[in-house]
């Protein structure tokens, strides 16, 4: 999938909360890697992949699917934070194992934080897509997903969030 279009919409996104909130001189890399790192386990607790003591279902793939995309939110925004602003993906061959992945996602976004490159960049990216693959998603359903989460982002920041 060419993410250009999601990348645009992600720096106008961000140019608008850093203008609403006075904060266009400040560093919030270290900031946008924390999010990340919750959205991540707030997705990991809605697939309830790691839950053995559990017998509760996973929650609807649509409520998974918008908690995916929060972190594809993040993860543009730390790309253009490292002057990227287009990138091809490319799934990673890595166990689909649900635990195993987000584990991995959980290792490269902190390998991130301590080495922030594009090299590590692209293993954040690609190990997140083979994530949402994992978890069914096609690069279309992000895609519309993701639309549909930036106008209620812009909504919330029009309304004070």
């Amino acid at each position: 999938m060419n993410w250009q279009t999601l990348f645009d919409m992600q720096q106008q996104l961000d140019n608008y909360i850093l203008s609403q909130h006075e904060l266009k001189n400040e560093n919030v890399f270290d900031k946008k890697i924390l999010a990340l790192l919750v959205e991540v386990g707030e997705l990991a607790n809605e697939t309830r992949c790691f839950k053995y003591w559990s017998v509760k279902p996973p929650s609807d793939k649509q409520v998974i699917l918008e908690e995916y995309v929060d972190g594809i939110h993040f993860i543009l925004s730390l790309g253009l934070e490292l002057g990227l602003e287009q990138y091809e993906s490319k799934p990673e061959g890595q166990d689909h194992e649900l635990p195993a992945l987000f584990l991995e996602v959980y290792h490269a976004v902190s390998t991130l934080k301590d080495t922030p490159s594009i090299k590590v960049y692209h293993q954040v990216f690609n190990t997140y897509i083979t994530l949402g693959e994992a978890l069914g998603f096609t690069a279309e359903d992000i895609k519309n997903a993701y639309m549909d989460k930036n106008k209620v982002n812009f909504e919330r920041q029009n309304q004070g969030y």
